[in-house]
C-alpha cells in the first residue's frame, strides 16, 4: 500500500485498485490544486496496466467536494488545455469517464457545483443515506452548470427531474438522489464502506480487457458528446460576466462562501433569498 500528499491521497490497495481521498482543507473546495492533482493521477491511470477500478472518496466527513472556488484564484485552468486539447476542467471528466479504469464515488457528506459534475463524470456513485448532500446550485448563484451537469444530468435522471436539480439549486439527500438517478444507490453510512469496497474488489479481479470493451460499449450509447459539453463549459464562461451573477456571487461571500459556517452547510436554502440582505 503506497499513499500521496494531498489535495489528493493515492491509497494504492493492490495494483489493480486504488483509492483516492479528497484532502483539500477547510471545506475541500475545488481550486486548481484539485484539478492537477486529478490531471497527475489520470496520466498514472493511463501507465498503468495492471490498474482495473479506482474509488474517489473524502477525508472530510462533511464535505466531499464542495464546489468551485469562486475567489478569481482558480480561473486560469479554464484557459489551459489538459491532454486531450481540451481545457482542464472538461479534459479531466471526458478523460475520467472514457478511461479503462472504472472509476467510482463513494459519497460522504456534501457534493456540489463542480464537485456534482466530478461524480456525474465517474461510472458509478454509491452515496450515504444519512450524509450525503447533491446539488446543483449554479441558477441560484446566476450561473449554470459547466462541468457537463446540464448534459450529464439528463441521460441519468430524465428531462424533468434534471430540471428540476438543476433550476431548483436545491440540496438533495442520498435516499432521493437514488430514487432520481442522481446516484446507483443510497446506503446506510455504515454499510457503505464495506459495499464499495467489496464491488471494487471484485471488480478488480477481473481481466482488464473485458472491462475496458464492455465499459467503451457502454460509453457509446450513454456519454454526452464532446461538442455539447464544451457548449455548457462555454455558456459557463459567458455567464459569469453578467452583472447579476456578480451581485449574487458578492451576496455569497458576503455570507460567507468557502468559509466554514451555515452557508456552506445549508447552501441550498441560503440560495432562495440571497439578495434579501
Amino acid at each position: 500500500m503506497t499513499e500521496t500528499a494531498a489535495p489528493l491521497r493515492i491509497i494504492e490497495e493492490s495494483p489493480a485498485y486504488w483509492r483516492v481521498l479528497f484532502d483539500n482543507p477547510p471545506l475541500n473546495v475545488v481550486d486548481h490544486t484539485v484539478f492537477e492533482g486529478l490531471q497527475g493521477l489520470l496520466a498514472r491511470m493511463d501507465t498503468s496496466p495492471e490498474l482495473r477500478v479506482v474509488v474517489f472518496e473524502s477525508a472530510d466527513a462533511d464535505f466531499y467536494l464542495a464546489h468551485f472556488d469562486m475567489t478569481g484564484k482558480s480561473a486560469h485552468i479554464a484557459g489551459t488545455a489538459g491532454r486531450s486539447g481540451l481545457s482542464v476542467p472538461t479534459d479531466t471528466f471526458v478523460r475520467l469517464s472514457t478511461s479503462p479504469v472504472v472509476s467510482i464515488a463513494k459519497i460522504r457528506g456534501r457534493v456540489r457545483g463542480v464537485g456534482s459534475e466530478f461524480v456525474l463524470a465517474c461510472d458509478m456513485r454509491f452515496a450515504s443515506r444519512e450524509n450525503a448532500v447533491l446539488d446543483q446550485p449554479e441558477v441560484g448563484a446566476g450561473v449554470i452548470p459547466g462541468g457537463g451537469g446540464t448534459e450529464r444530468l439528463p441521460l441519468l435522471t430524465g428531462r424533468g427531474r434534471a430540471l428540476e436539480i438543476i433550476l431548483g439549486a436545491d440540496d438533495f439527500d442520498g435516499d432521493t438522489a437514488e430514487r432520481y438517478g442522481y446516484v446507483n444507490r443510497s446506503l446506510p453510512d455504515s454499510e457503505l464502506d464495506g459495499f464499495v469496497d467489496t464491488l471494487a474488489r471484485r471488480i478488480a479481479s477481473f481481466d482488464r480487457r473485458p472491462i475496458e470493451t464492455a465499459k467503451n460499449l457502454v460509453n457509446r450509447v450513454s456519454l454526452p458528446s464532446v461538442d455539447s459539453l464544451l457548449d455548457g463549459r462555454n455558456a459557463f464562461g459567458a455567464a459569469l460576466a453578467w452583472p447579476e451573477t456578480q451581485q449574487r456571487v458578492a451576496a455569497l461571500f458576503k455570507r460567507g462562501m468557502q468559509q466554514e459556517g451555515d452557508l456552506e452547510n445549508r447552501l441550498g436554502a441560503h440560495l432562495a433569498d440571497l439578495l434579501d440582505d
